[in-house]
C-alpha cells in the first residue's frame, strides 16, 4: 500500500470521523482503493454524509447530480485531488 500525502491523510481523517468508523486508521486507507462497494465498503449514506462534512469543512458543495462524482469518490486519492483542485480556485 502507497503511504499517504499529507493531503490525503487529511481527508482519510475525516471520513473516518465523520463517518464514525473507529475501527480504521488513516494508514488502512490505501490511496487507489474503492471508498464504495469492494473497496472500504461504503454506501450511498455514508456518500451524502462525507460530501456534508467535506463541505462544512472545505466549504463547498459536492452536487448529488454531478455527472462526476463516480470519479470523484472513486478512491481517497481521487476525492483529494477534486478537493485540492477546488481548494486552489
Amino acid at each position: 500500500m502507497a503511504e499517504l500525502t499529507k493531503a490525503q491523510l487529511e481527508v482519510a481523517e475525516l471520513i473516518i470521523e465523520a463517518l464514525n468508523l473507529e475501527e480504521i486508521s488513516p494508514q488502512d486507507i490505501d490511496p487507489e482503493a474503492a471508498l464504495f462497494r469492494e473497496g472500504l465498503g461504503l454506501d450511498s449514506i455514508d456518500a451524502l454524509e462525507l460530501a456534508m462534512a467535506i463541505s462544512r469543512k472545505y466549504g463547498f458543495q459536492l452536487s448529488s447530480d454531478d455527472p462526476n462524482n463516480s470519479r470523484i469518490f472513486s478512491s481517497l486519492k481521487a476525492l483529494t485531488e477534486h478537493i485540492e483542485s477546488r481548494r486552489m480556485t
